[in-house]
Order: structure tokens, then C-alpha cells, then sequence
């Protein structure tokens, strides 16, 4: 539980930073393991190919906690947690799947976005959420269900009802449009979830 942080103010809000700012690299099956990351840093963590995420601890998120860049697979993320992000949590760039176990949320925007308008944009991601407990923040998952991209949620508490935002995928950086929220039995599930935290 060593926590890792930059000297001086790294971070710059919601403005796009890259794999050059990331506290942690991974590389393709690599596991990081019971690390705390502390507020002096800009991006948290970059998955190049399919990692493990074990007891990770994001105190303040800047940009995003951690972005998966996978071409195919899938990664995990079991346990831990993240406190204050503006925007994402957690961002998948890449395909596959993305499973999340065990995880805290609190003061969000969306706990995981598949991304909405990335060059060479493309699918299905698929997240798969089970006890993930997300308090005082938006949507446990946004995705893009004209890419095929899923988000299954199971044993899981949103203390606003909000589970899930379906949007039109583009890969042109205009800002992808809203077609739905919550549960739609194809794209968006939903199981044993509660907005009692």
C-alpha cells in the first residue's frame, strides 16, 4: 500500500493527456498490485494489452484512473477503489472485455466509458461489474451499442438508480450523442442491483 504521487501540480482537469503522463504502465499481461495513487499525478494507470488490477487505490483522479488499450482479451479489476473524478474512472480504448470486482466509487462522473469518439473507433467492449458500490456520481457504465458494446452489472449499488447510458459511437471527435439510459435487456443488464448503499 505504497502510495505514488508527482512532486508539483501535474494535473490539468479534463484536458486530453496521454500514456506520457501515466503514473503506471503496463504491458500485455502484467498485474499491479495494493498501490495507493495520490492526487499528484495526471493519468493513473495505462493497460497496453490485457493487465490485473489488485487493491488499486485512486485518491483524487485526475483525467482518467486507468485506460485499457487491449486488442482483444480481457483485463480485471478486483477490488479497490476511486474517489473524485470529473469525468471517467475508468476509459476502454480498446476491444474485449473489461471485468470489475469488488470496487468503490465515490464522486464521479461514470465509473467506465467505452470510448465515444476515438480515432479509429470501433467494438464491442464489454464491461462486466459485480458488487461494485458507486455513491455520489453519474452511470456505472457508458457504451456504445452501435459498436455491439455491452455492460452486464450484477450485485451492484448506484445510490441514484443510474446503471447505464447507451451512446451513437463515432470515430470523427465530435462528441457522441445520448440515445438512452438504464437497463435494455440486450446491450445494458442489469441483476440484484440496489440504490440502497
Amino acid at each position: 500500500m505504497k502510495r505514488y504521487e508527482r512532486s508539483g501540480s501535474v494535473c490539468q482537469g479534463q484536458t486530453e493527456t496521454g500514456e506520457a503522463d501515466a503514473m503506471f504502465i503496463l504491458e500485455n499481461g502484467a498485474t499491479l498490485s495494493n498501490v495507493i495513487i495520490g492526487a499528484g499525478q495526471a493519468e493513473g494507470v495505462h493497460c497496453r494489452g490485457t493487465c490485473t488490477i489488485n487493491n488499486v487505490w485512486w485518491a483524487d483522479v485526475c483525467e482518467d484512473a486507468i485506460t485499457f488499450k487491449q486488442t482483444s482479451g480481457t483485463s480485471y479489476i478486483n477490488g479497490g477503489g476511486a474517489f473524485h473524478a470529473d469525468d471517467k474512472i475508468i476509459q476502454f480504448n480498446g476491444r474485449g472485455t473489461v471485468q470489475v470486482k469488488n470496487f468503490y466509487a465515490n464522486d464521479y462522473g461514470k465509473v467506465a466509458r467505452s470510448c465515444g469518439n476515438c480515432s479509429g473507433n470501433g467494438g464491442p467492449r464489454n464491461f462486466i461489474m459485480d458488487n461494485v458500490r458507486a455513491v455520489d456520481g453519474g452511470v456505472l457504465c457508458g457504451i456504445n451499442t452501435n459498436y455491439g458494446d455491452t455492460c452486464k452489472i450484477t450485485n451492484s449499488c448506484q445510490d441514484d438508480a443510474k446503471y447505464c447510458d447507451r451512446y451513437q459511437g463515432n470515430s470523427s471527435g465530435a462528441e457522441p450523442s445520448k440515445i438512452g439510459s438504464g437497463p435494455d435487456g440486450t446491450y445494458c443488464t442489469t441483476s440484484g442491483v440496489t440504490s440502497s448503499c
